[in-house]
């Protein structure tokens, strides 16, 4: 993991989330990776911040581990990456189970938007801040 400010957030895994396998779908790992950034994103961005941008998905890379099974809880943990470059920054997360055995890892990129024009833009130092460094 990194040494940059974790953010966590606690699933369990519910009968609509799960497949024909008798797991959680893949599908809805992806949701939850948004879910998990959208909070995050959320709730450490100055609402100025949140009223100018917003962040789109450009790349995903996801190690599907161990399989989670309805009524499982899982805590999901995220934090930036060391990848800012220009309109992107990547972020990562874990959902690790209750044995503290990692599930699912991933990695995504994001790119930031500004609202007004609809355009990709550099990411402003001040922006990322929260993400990158511990308070």
């Amino acid at each position: 993991m990194s040494e940059r400010p974790i953010f966590e957030m606690t699933f369990v895994a519910a009968p609509e989330h799960i497949d024909e396998l008798g797991h959680v779908n893949n599908a809805v790992w992806v949701q939850w990776m948004e879910q998990v950034a959208v909070t995050h994103w959320r709730s450490v961005a100055d609402p100025e911040h949140q009223d100018a941008y917003f962040w789109v998905v450009v790349r995903h890379e996801i190690d599907y581990l161990r399989a989670v099974l309805e009524g499982e809880r899982i805590t999901a943990r995220t934090w930036a990456g060391e990848n800012l470059k220009g309109a992107k920054f990547d972020r990562h997360i874990e959902f690790v189970g209750e044995d503290g055995k990692t599930r699912v890892r991933s990695r995504t990129d994001w790119a930031i938007i500004d609202k007004v024009s609809g355009r990709p833009i550099r990411i402003p130092p001040e922006v990322v801040a929260p993400f990158t460094t511990p308070s």
